[in-house]
């Protein structure tokens, strides 16, 4: 798990959001209040989000968007791809990042570990923040009348009253 951040991606009536708390620390020093750890790619028509080292994810970033350019915008083709260089290439071994990434259709977690998860729900987070915001998200998905935006907002305000390691500068991107 990566200190630090919550990340959270979820869909919901035929919206996707993606949100990302601002803070940045070091070791238990709060470092920026304003980070920005969310990003569109591939013609703003993918989602992504990162909790780890801010340069490892960049370079991540960089990486999915060549996959996502080389496979035409398929997220579950470009993830996997991204993933198995992550795993077998030496020096990206060594990065120490987790992705969110999601589309329309999709919702993926991609580890240094080669792994690409996609949850059963239409929710996922990830960071120290992420299991507050991925319960608090998933209750308000079920049982409230909040839009897509309204429920990330909401559950991401839960992951910072919770988290010593998220706030609530909140950036909130929807496709």
């Amino acid at each position: 798990m990566f200190e630090g951040t919550t990340i959270l991606a979820l869909r919901h009536q035929a919206k996707v959001v993606i949100a990302g708390d601002g803070q940045v620390t070091m070791g238990q020093t709060v470092m920026k209040h304003r980070a920005r750890k969310i990003r569109r790619l591939y013609h703003d028509q993918i989602l992504t989000g990162f909790s780890g080292a801010t340069a490892d994810a960049l370079t991540l970033f960089e990486r999915l968007e060549a996959k996502l350019e080389q496979f035409n915008g398929n997220l579950t083709r470009a993830a996997v791809e991204t993933a198995k260089d992550w795993r077998t290439d030496k020096i990206l071994r060594r990065l120490e990042a987790l992705l969110l990434a999601a589309d329309r259709d999709h919702i993926l977690i991609l580890s240094g570990t080669g792994d690409v998860m996609e949850p059963d729900e239409d929710v996922a987070a990830i960071g120290s923040g992420g299991p507050l915001a991925l319960s608090a998200a998933t209750a308000l998905m079920g049982f409230s009348t909040l839009s897509a935006v309204e429920i990330a907002r909401e559950a991401m305000k839960i992951a910072a009253s919770l988290c010593i390691y998220t706030n609530e500068q909140i950036v909130l991107e929807e496709l």
